[in-house]
């Protein structure tokens, strides 16, 4: 049976880069940070729910970016806001113990998150045709910290530290592909999140919908966006199909 070839609409063929959401959409956050704070508090003598202690230093995430989203904060890196936020959790967990050097070496285990199986072969599927970075609200130092230890093949660094403001802001999306001297219609914002993927749209970027619904803890992350979006996938490599479509094989002679 002949190959069915089904071509890009047309404003996908415009597309020249590929931007990414990074924390939960290229790696498991959830289940590293559990790791590393184990490693780090265990040997103390300390024992908590790991993954809820995970989940408790994320949930501090939003509204730390959301005091410089609204003005009340200078911009400051994603690794102040961290270090910030684990104080939080660690006094609000009866904490307070932990000394100094544990607090600056446990901040930085947003350097060391593993990526989701797909990643690396996936983004290396996709580069041949697209420009890709990642457009995350972590600063330059952990994005690049975050390739070396997965991968992650960029051709730049863009996102927050660029802006010098946080996701979900207009600037943030059209800054990344002012970088790029590229129109925001020839990028594409790839994420797990509709909100992040619905504040791109509306700032003329096109949208790629990758499920991560195991982001939270098992089916816990969204399944399908709730927003309008050029591309759903399931994995990295599906998208890469999706993307890159076979061309027609031409008729036998």
């Amino acid at each position: 049976m002949p190959a069915t070839y089904v071509s890009l609409p047309e404003p996908l063929k415009r597309v020249k880069a590929l931007i990414f959401d990074v924390f939960g959409t290229l790696v498991d956050w959830r289940t590293s940070i559990a790791r590393e704070a184990e490693l780090a508090l265990g040997p103390q003598g300390i024992e908590t729910d790991w993954l809820a202690f995970a989940d408790a230093w994320r949930a501090q995430y939003q509204p730390a970016m959301e005091e410089v989203r609204s003005g009340r904060l200078p911009f400051s890196k994603l690794d102040a806001l961290h270090r910030r936020n684990l104080d939080v959790v660690l006094k609000d967990l009866g904490l307070a113990q932990v000394d100094e050097a544990t607090r600056v070496q446990l901040n930085l285990a947003w350097h060391r998150l593993d990526a989701w199986p797909d990643v690396s072969a996936g983004l290396q599927a996709l580069r041949p045709a697209f420009l890709l970075a990642p457009c995350s609200n972590g600063n330059i130092a952990i994005m690049v910290n975050l390739a070396r230890r997965n991968h992650l093949p960029w051709d730049a660094i863009l996102g927050a530290e660029v802006a010098r403001d946080y996701k979900p802001k207009r600037v943030v999306y059209t800054a990344s592909a002012e970088s790029l001297n590229l129109q925001p219609h020839e990028v594409m914002m790839v994420a797990a999140h509709s909100f992040d993927l619905e504040a791109a749209a509306e700032a003329g970027l096109r949208t790629a919908f990758v499920a991560r619904p195991d982001e939270y803890g098992p089916g816990t992350g969204e399944p399908a966006a709730t927003c309008p979006v050029d591309v759903s996938a399931s994995s990295l490599l599906e998208l890469a199909q999706q993307l890159n479509p076979s061309p027609p094989i031409p008729p036998m002679q």
